[in-house]
């Protein structure tokens, strides 16, 4: 892997997204109006927004940059892009590092935004520092870039893109804690929850909101992130040059 090829396949992706308002407007503005929707659904319910609204924000951000991430990386290989890329000295962790850098980069704008939005036009109330909402946020975002990347290796078309939301999101929206503690789901579902990297996250956020520090806090923040290190290694491990 050569750190120039990276950051050129980083550049290049920046590039193609500044060409594309609606992706951009998608990526860091939509995240923002489901979490206003969401506070607005309960604002005449005290304390509901507060209960729920940090485990919204690592919802939102983590399925918008899965759907973007995926059906982007599928485009680039059905094009012929990835195929012609292959042929330069450009090496399959080039291409995933350089995506990941590229829509890293745009998660961690999404989730200030985000975050900024939710605290001073939401009014959410955590008792933890903001910066740590912050960054269980963007950990999160790069999580759901990196399991978008690995699913774009297994999908031929953008509808099988978005197929793999059932399979890899929403088993981990309904039992990642969000409707349910954990430890008071039944035992089967509670060791399956163990293995989802969404659970870690909410469990991060539910940390902040709590004013909780410490390995109580890191832990969950570096499964999540060892979850997305894991999945961008899987990806350039598993990546096609082209879809058949």
């Amino acid at each position: 892997m050569s750190g120039i090829r990276t950051l050129a396949t980083a550049g290049r992706v920046l590039r193609q997204l500044s060409h594309d308002p609606r992706s951009i407007a998608l990526m860091l503005v939509a995240p923002s109006l489901l979490v206003g929707l969401f506070a607005w659904l309960f604002s005449d319910q005290d304390g509901v927004f507060d209960q729920f609204g940090g485990a919204i924000l690592a919802l939102f951000p983590f399925v918008v940059m899965f759907l973007i991430t995926s059906i982007t990386t599928l485009r680039e290989r059905r094009g012929g892009t990835l195929e012609r890329l292959m042929t330069t000295p450009l090496g399959k962790p080039d291409f995933i590092i350089g995506y990941g850098l590229a829509f890293g980069l745009m998660a961690t704008l999404q989730a200030i935004v985000t975050v900024t939005f939710a605290v001073l036009v939401c009014g959410l109330d955590v008792d933890g520092p903001v910066w740590q909402l912050g960054l269980v946020a963007v950990v999160d975002a790069v999580l759901g870039t990196a399991l978008g990347l690995l699913a774009s290796a297994f999908a031929r078309t953008e509808f099988q893109a978005v197929q793999f939301m059932p399979v890899l999101v929403f088993p981990q929206i309904i039992l990642g804690g969000l409707f349910m503690p954990r430890d008071q789901m039944p035992d089967v579902l509670h060791a399956i929850s163990d293995w989802l990297p969404l659970s870690y996250a909410i469990d991060a956020v539910n940390a902040v909101a709590a004013g909780d520090d410490g390995w109580d806090l890191w832990r969950p923040v570096l499964i999540v992130g060892a979850f997305a290190v894991g999945s961008l290694v899987l990806a350039s491990l598993t990546l096609r040059r082209r879809t058949p």
